[in-house]
């Protein structure tokens, strides 16, 4: 996704701090850069947006109740098996 223009991070860059970056979870100056990103490209912008839209309906759905604890621990579990076989090739 482009909108065909240069910027000083590329849109790739942008798109996959989406998710940290409408959760708060970004350091300042990537918060700045994605901020600045938006203002320019209005694919990025979309892209975003509709993210943003998902993730309010996904919230507004959630009945506030907490997961099992053996449910966590799998999908805790589960995420340091992906993260670990990811990261070995490195």
């Amino acid at each position: 996704m482009s909108c065909g223009n240069p910027h000083a991070v590329p849109c790739t860059e942008i798109l996959s701090l989406v998710h940290e970056y409408l959760d708060g979870e970004v350091a300042e100056v990537q918060r700045i850069d994605v901020v600045q990103h938006l203002g320019e490209c209005p694919p990025c912008y979309e892209q975003v947006s509709l993210v943003r839209a998902v993730k309010i309906v996904v919230h507004r759905s959630c009945t506030g109740q907490a997961a099992p604890e053996s449910l966590r621990v799998s999908i805790v579990t589960r995420i340091r098996q992906i993260t670990m076989t990811d990261g070995a090739g490195e």
